[in-house]
């Protein structure tokens, strides 16, 4: 290991486990460029001890009453807020968002255990007496026993929590694999957990690449696979997990429209649509890439603007409480996007304003990247159809409601779109006409509340069952119907030789 750096290791069994093998990875600071970690990668020897462990705790974690495991949510909640200040400084560390979105990565994660702590309400099921003759039926959820989730590097606070609120708070254990790239604050998280009162085996973390992840997928004793990233890598967890008889929701990429009308608050639209497309460097499965202003006027005055609004932003360190956003993730996702940009350029787009060779005064190997934006995109182009996953908007010109309609429609990504526009009826009919999977209406990022759930169609989500709310409660439990009977007498012989009715 090199000299002086710091050491990320699992977390198996309420405890700091090094791993096997020795192979580890570099966690960089994005800010300077430099490595300031490394993680253990694990694979198969460090999975079987963590499932061990996991299989060893289920059970009686799952005999817990609800109310009971309710509490431990409840203390898990308390103390990340008491830690928040912690959690989102070693975040920004090694993601590169600023502090305040750092901390909103972590709130919007506590929003859906905010929502597990009512998991006793939620575990309910449901009766019916005297379905027929002297019987009554009666249903209910149980755990599926050990579960794991594998997460991004862009959210690593909020989407595991996204994932295991809601599958602890129903019973189950939980196997975490968070992105090599930022795993320090999901280790943190299962600490805070173990402080809260989490039995050990309940949540574990371990580090991998490609060799942990299919692990996982193959794991015999894994009963459901819940993942957020790309979408060939999602394609390919969904199609590996499912042969393997596991439950799977995989969430991939996304290519998320703003449809800007006539008669849209054009202020108000450019306010949101520059925190949607550049907040976080541009590095967010609901963030805006794509802007479709309605007709020629539209699009003259939604550039005039977009142009003044960029040319007030600010790109600085994570800890620089003006910047509007910090550095990508590593240095091969910055030359990734600066390899889109010139894609754009070849492909006949309007480069209005170059966001390449951004550099900032005593942070020049900083991964940063400016606010780019194109104009007169087409949907032929390879940039428009592609995600870009960096601080790039394109805009892509529609003349009518049914053209601006269509583009996110026809798209082969259909995670989140937006409408802007002061006309409910034509809001009604984009709401019930999108192919889309969420929508917002004078929202720019439709990221659902907790109490409702996430999912994209078409390539930015495979499987049926959404994460978090009621949707994400289904997803970590396996439904069970008894149909009962208590007779008086003997039953009569011949009616066991015919299918039973209610009547």
């Amino acid at each position: 290991m090199t000299e002086g750096l710091r050491a990320i290791h699992h977390f198996i069994d309420g405890a700091s486990h090094a791993g096997d093998d020795g192979r580890q990875g570099d966690v960089f600071d994005p800010n300077i460029g430099a490595v300031q970690a490394r993680v253990g990668l694990g694979a198969q020897a460090q999975l079987d001890r963590a499932v061990a462990g996991a299989l060893a705790a289920q059970p009686a974690w799952a005999a817990t009453n609800p109310q009971r495991r309710a509490r431990v949510m409840f203390a898990f909640k308390a103390l990340v807020e008491k830690n928040m200040e912690e959690l989102a400084r070693l975040l920004s560390s090694e993601h590169g968002k600023v502090i305040a979105d750092s901390k909103g990565d972590i709130q919007r994660g506590l929003e859906v255990i905010e929502f597990a702590c009512g998991i006793p309400h939620m575990l309910k099921g449901e009766y019916t007496q005297g379905a027929g003759p002297g019987i009554d039926v009666y249903s209910l959820r149980q755990p599926l026993g050990v579960v794991a989730g594998i997460t991004p590097f862009n959210f690593p606070a909020m989407i595991p929590m996204w994932m295991f609120g809601p599958a602890i708070a129903c019973g189950n254990a939980f196997i975490l694999k968070p992105s090599e790239r930022d795993p320090s604050v999901p280790v943190r998280l299962a600490e805070l957990a173990k402080e809260a009162g989490l039995p050990d085996g309940i949540l574990q973390v371990v580090h991998g690449d490609k060799a942990m992840v299919d692990a996982i997928l193959d794991h015999p004793e894994i009963r459901a696979v819940s993942f957020v990233g790309s979408s060939d890598i999602a394609h390919y967890v969904y199609q590996r997990g499912a042969v393997a008889g596991k439950r799977v929701q995989a969430m991939g990429g996304a290519k998320n429209h703003g449809i800007i009308m006539p008669d849209a608050d054009l202020d108000q639209a450019v306010s949101d649509i520059m925190g949607a497309a550049y907040g976080s460097a541009g590095e967010r499965c609901m963030a805006l890439p794509v802007v479709v202003p309605v007709g020629e006027k539209t699009a003259g005055a939604l550039r005039e603007r977009l142009l003044t609004a960029i040319a007030g932003l600010k790109i600085g360190v994570s800890t620089d409480a003006d910047a509007h956003y910090g550095p990508v993730v590593t240095a091969q996702h910055k030359a990734k996007i600066e390899n889109y940009i010139q894609m754009g350029v070849d492909e006949g787009a309007e480069l209005v304003v170059d966001g390449r060779g951004f550099s900032l005064q005593g942070h020049e190997d900083g991964y940063f990247v400016g606010p780019t934006l194109f104009d007169r995109v087409t949907p032929e182009m390879r940039t428009y159809k592609e995600e870009i996953f960096g601080p790039v908007l394109q805009m892509v010109r529609a003349q009518s409601f049914e053209e601006a309609l269509a583009l996110p429609s026809k798209h082969s990504y259909g995670n989140g779109v937006a409408l802007f526009t002061r006309d409910g009826h034509a809001a009604r009919e984009f709401v019930g006409r999108v192919n889309v999977g969420m929508v917002g209406i004078n929202v720019p990022i439709p990221v659902p509340v907790a109490y409702h759930s996430f999912g994209g169609w078409k390539r930015s989500g495979f499987g049926d069952i959404n994460q978090y709310g009621m949707e994400g409660v289904r997803f970590y439990t396996k439904t069970k119907v008894v149909t009962q009977r208590w007779p008086e007498g003997a039953a009569s012989g011949d009616s066991a030789f015919i299918i039973p009715t209610m009547g």
